[in-house]
């Protein structure tokens, strides 16, 4: 499982008689798969081996697939609260307030 996307990179090297710097026909070199991805904040990318971006694709799909689910969940588990602690009660749930106050018996009535 990994975060992130692939892309295909072109480089251009820079060196004087190098095929990228041709005047009339620059080929640049490559392509070369680049991992991207931001890990606690920051913005990370790594060039991947040919022999491993089969490899990447199937880690990239499955945290593509734990996303959604985790999303999934996190909506219902708001969806949960906002029927448990925000919506009005009915009346069947609503618990009777007293309109007195209850005193212990024992207790004498104080005046203000």
């Amino acid at each position: 499982m990994h975060p992130g996307s692939l892309s295909r990179q072109y480089q251009v090297c820079g060196r004087a008689g190098c095929r990228c710097m041709d005047p009339a026909q620059p080929e640049r070199h490559g392509p070369y798969t680049k991992l991207a991805y931001v890990h606690r904040g920051k913005p990370v990318c790594r060039f991947v081996r040919a022999a491993c971006v089969a490899a990447v694709r199937q880690r990239l799909a499955v945290y593509k697939t734990f996303r959604k689910l985790l999303d999934r969940w996190i909506e219902l588990c708001i969806l949960q609260g906002q029927a448990e602690f925000f919506s009005r009660p009915t009346a069947a749930k609503a618990k009777p307030t007293p309109n007195r106050s209850v005193r212990n018996p024992g207790q004498k009535h104080r005046r203000p």
